[in-house]
């Protein structure tokens, strides 16, 4: 197995003149099912295999048609795609209007508690009148995040004849059935553990043809295996996730290139708001807010990450417009004196015991230094008792929607560069997080930022969501944000980390 030993070992050998590429990443696949995976770890694999009417282009991330010859609102209402003729995927069936309006229709009827299916919140319906046209009917119009929801999650085109129209298909059965229409298409699957693509000759879309006519990606279960490797170059690229002390060392390695992109990963605490301590809803508000006023996002962010992660203090990352830090309120440093206000004035009892959550696996070794810290920060003040548990991305995917974690790490990446995406997968009806919260309030408030055309208007909505849900809820508490960052060997060309926050395979040429 590739994951069980230091250096496991390459081979070269290519079917092909583009050659071939290996990467590595401690990342790990939940599911190839568009329906039932809402993580980084799977949207990796289904970019590169799925087709997506519309995508973001390599460098600008900039959103244009890619299975779609063009898409554009026919009506407020009503955004229509034109999609391209002859169409196939790999195993020979036919990808028309048709597959597009399965695919969102079989999505929302799913609802998988782990899938992306609350992206949809404002689709009302799809139609496919013919082969070429499918309307999406949206139930607010004027949508500014609808487009690009079509180059995320929710936007893989899936087999009509392979994929059941009411419920989950299991990854081993998605690669037998070659059900891929993406750059490359998938000859070898060993679930986190060891992925091979090979070119598909008959992608028709925005990303052309890809560079290298092979890619393997590697799975590693420990991040100082997967430094090992890229360090003797046993692989091509390290990406998601190195160690902060791992970086800095191979930034030293004259045989290596670092590569930076801009950041978009946010970390949270997230509450869990039925299953938190405190016996009312306003004991709970002020358990929330005690924590928001005892954390040193500044120790964490040196003490575990050497700075590599900053100081969150927006839902949403800095860098994209619409943020505003809205927790500052709470204090940049720990104030004992305003947390045990909070408690007080709403008659909590101290120490409070909270039982916090989090994941070694996904988010990186460190999540244990991080964590360990967090509670130490917190116990620190007498207003806490922490006991600190751990599980792994499987177990801990499935049970974080099942009210069994009341408090719990969670890392972000957007889906889109746009503020939307950091605001209504938390907080709007039937959200992402299934953490039981819900406001009326804030759901109209969504609706008008995402229709809101003036810019100006649409950030004080926006400003305002943040502040209200700052100050009245906290259903999230936004700790560290992060850059991307990935290690390759010097021959590796075509490392774009850019603005769609996605490692883009097909680019990946050894010169």
């Amino acid at each position: 197995m590739f994951l069980s030993a230091c250096g496991a070992g390459r081979t070269d050998s290519s079917s092909g003149g583009g050659g071939t590429v290996t990467v590595g990443t401690t990342d790990q696949i939940y599911s190839l099912d568009p329906a039932a995976s809402y993580d980084n770890g799977s949207l990796a694999v289904m970019k590169n295999v799925y087709p997506f009417l519309m995508d973001f282009e390599p460098g600008s991330a900039k959103l244009s048609p890619s299975a779609a010859e063009k898409c554009d609102y026919t009506q407020p209402a009503v955004y229509s795609c034109t999609v391209k003729s002859g169409l196939k995927f790999a195993n020979g069936d036919p990808l028309t209007a048709s597959s597009v309006k399965f695919s969102f229709d079989r999505m929302i009827a799913i609802n998988d508690p782990n899938g992306p299916a609350s992206l949809l919140a404002n689709l009302d319906h799809t139609d496919a009148p013919d082969a070429t046209t499918v309307n999406f009917t949206l139930k607010a119009p004027n949508d500014q995040t609808f487009p690009q929801l079509l180059g995320t999650n929710v936007g893989p085109i899936v087999d009509e004849k392979v994929f059941p129209a009411d419920k989950i298909l299991d990854d081993d059965a998605i690669v037998k059935s070659n059900a891929f229409a993406g750059q490359y298409k998938i000859t070898s699957y060993q679930k986190n553990q060891l992925v091979e693509y090979k070119k598909n000759d008959g992608y028709n879309g925005l990303l052309g043809a890809p560079k290298s006519d092979t890619v393997r990606v590697k799975y590693y279960a420990q991040q100082t295996n997967l430094k090992l490797d890229i360090e003797q170059q046993q692989i091509d690229l390290a990406y998601r996730s190195l160690t902060p002390t791992d970086i800095s060392a191979l930034r030293s390695n004259d045989k290596l290139t670092v590569h930076e992109g801009p950041g978009g990963e946010l970390r949270y605490l997230v509450f869990n708001l039925d299953t938190m301590p405190g016996g009312t809803p306003e004991q709970k508000l002020a358990v929330r807010k005690a924590i928001a006023s005892s954390v040193d996002r500044s120790a964490l962010a040196k003490d575990v990450y050497q700075d590599t992660y900053s100081p969150a203090y927006s839902m949403i990352a800095g860098g994209l417009t619409g943020g505003v830090d809205s927790y500052k309120k709470y204090g940049e440093t720990p104030n004992k004196a305003a947390a045990q206000k909070f408690l007080s004035d709403a008659g909590v009892t101290a120490p409070v015991p909270v039982n916090l959550w989090y994941n070694p696996d996904h988010y990186g070794a460190s999540s244990a230094d991080e964590y360990a810290k967090i509670k130490a920060q917190l116990e620190s003040t007498g207003l806490f008792r922490v006991t600190l548990n751990s599980a792994n991305w499987e177990t801990y995917n499935k049970a974080r929607v099942k009210d069994t974690y009341p408090v719990y790490q969670l890392g972000w990446f957007p889906d889109f560069p746009d503020a939307d995406n950091y605001l209504t997968p938390m907080l709007d009806e039937n959200n992402f997080l299934k953490s039981h919260f819900s406001d009326p309030g804030i759901t109209k408030l969504l609706a008008e930022e995402r229709s809101e055309q003036d810019a100006s208007k649409r950030q004080q909505i926006l400003t305002e969501i943040q502040d209200t849900v700052a100050d009245k809820f906290i259903p999230t508490l936004p700790l560290l944000q992060g850059k991307q960052i990935a290690v390759g060997v010097k021959s590796l060309d075509g490392v774009i980390l850019d603005k769609s926050f996605m490692l883009r395979l097909g680019t990946l040429q050894k010169s």
